[in-house]
C-alpha cells in the first residue's frame, strides 16, 4: 500500500478539495482509496467536516476522523479551550493502519505543516510515523513562493520527502504573478508542480468532479503514485 500525507502552505489553500481530487483521480485508475483526517476543528459533534466533503465529492467510504474540536483554531489550542484530550500520535497511526488493505491512503493535515496538532506534535511527526512523503497544497498567487519554500524546507529539515506541489485553486484567467509562479515554484523549491485544481471545483457534483479529476494532475506522477492496483475490483472497495 501507499500512504501520502497532504499538508498546506497555510489554512484555506484548498487541502480538502485537493484531497478529494486526488482520491477521485486514483479511483478512476482502478485503485482503492482511503482518507484519514487526524484532527478536525471548527465543527461540533454530528456536524459535517472535511471527511464529509471528501465523501460528497468522491463517494469514498473508507474514511476515518481521529479527533474533533469545536473551535476553528489550531488543534492543540482548540483542545485546551474545550478541555478535551490532545491529538495522540499512536491513535492516528492506528487509524491509518486500518486501511492497509487499500492501494492508497491519504492523510489530510490541519492548516500548515507546523500547525500544532498537540503541544509536541505536527503533521510532520505523523508523516514520520507513517514513513510517508508529503504533498504540499499551495496557493497560486503572490506570497506563495515564500510560503511554499518555507514549508518544503521544514519538510526536508525533518528528514522527510516532498512528493510534489499541488496548486489548490487555479483560476480560469491567471494573472501575471500566478503564471510566473508556475515556473518559479519548482525553481525555488526543487520540487515539481504535480497538478492544479480549478477554482470552484469544490462546487462540482460528484459525477462531474470524478470525471474531470484525473485531468488536474500530471499523468506520469499519478501513474507512479499507485503503479499496480491490487485487484481489478479495487475501485469497488473505494466507493
Amino acid at each position: 500500500m501507499v500512504k501520502l500525507v497532504i499538508t498546506g502552505t497555510s489554512t484555506e489553500v484548498g487541502k480538502t478539495v485537493a484531497t478529494a481530487a486526488l482520491a477521485a483521480a486514483v479511483i478512476g485508475r482502478g485503485a482503492s482509496v482511503a482518507v484519514c483526517k487526524p484532527a478536525q476543528t471548527g465543527v461540533g459533534p454530528g456536524e459535517p467536516g472535511d471527511i464529509a466533503e471528501v465523501r460528497r465529492l468522491t463517494g469514498v467510504r473508507a474514511t476515518a476522523e481521529s479527533f474533533r474540536y469545536r473551535d476553528p483554531l489550531a488543534p492543540d489550542r482548540a483542545a485546551r479551550r474545550e478541555g478535551a484530550p490532545f491529538v495522540d500520535l499512536e491513535t492516528v497511526l492506528s487509524a491509518v493502519s486500518e486501511f492497509d488493505d487499500h492501494d492508497l491512503t491519504l492523510v489530510e493535515g490541519a492548516g500548515g505543516a507546523l500547525v500544532r496538532l498537540a503541544p509536541d506534535l505536527t503533521i510532520l511527526d505523523v508523516a514520520a510515523g507513517l514513513d510517508a512523503p508529503l504533498l504540499v497544497v499551495a496557493a497560486a498567487g503572490l506570497g506563495t513562493l515564500n510560503h511554499t519554500e518555507l514549508t518544503i524546507r521544514a519538510i526536508h529539515a525533518a528528514g522527510l520527502d516532498c512528493a510534489g506541489i499541488l496548486i489548490g485553486s487555479w483560476p480560469d484567467e491567471p494573472d501575471l504573478a500566478q503564471r510566473c509562479n508556475l515556473e518559479d515554484l519548482p525553481l525555488v523549491t526543487g520540487v515539481p508542480i504535480v497538478g492544479r485544481i480549478p477554482a470552484g471545483a469544490g462546487g462540482f457534483d460528484r459525477q462531474r468532479f470524478g470525471a474531470q479529476a484525473s485531468q488536474w494532475f500530471d499523468a506520469g506522477w499519478l501513474s507512479r503514485l499507485v503503479a499496480h492496483p491490487k485487484s481489478a475490483d479495487a475501485g469497488d472497495r473505494a466507493h
